[in-house]
């Protein structure tokens, strides 16, 4: 991926920096830092992934960690999909609500 001279984790850190300077106080800055965290956690598994996948097809690693890795990250990935999907509905229905 380096190769390619694009980091897709730029736009992630991007979305954390801005969700941490736009939070207010309180309940605000609180879910921020849950946003924050979990936007952490995703890019986190996915480089776990990437590199043990590398590690395993470079120099013959456990193949057992790699899976276990990969899975991971697709369970990670299932959950940020869920959620978006719900934010999404959500904002629909915001949408349809009379003014």
């Amino acid at each position: 991926m380096s190769s390619l001279g694009f980091n897709p984790y730029t736009q992630l850190n991007t979305a954390a920096r801005a969700v941490d300077t736009a939070g207010g106080a309180g309940k605000a800055e609180a879910a921020g830092n849950a946003v924050t965290e979990g936007i952490g956690d995703f890019r986190a598994a996915l480089q776990q992934a990437e590199q043990t996948a590398m590690q395993t097809a470079v120099s013959g690693a456990d193949p057992h960690a790699m899976v276990q890795a990969l899975s991971n990250a697709e369970l990670m990935l299932d959950a940020v999909v869920t959620i978006r999907d719900k934010v999404v509905e959500a904002y629909q229905e915001l949408l349809r609500m009379p003014v």
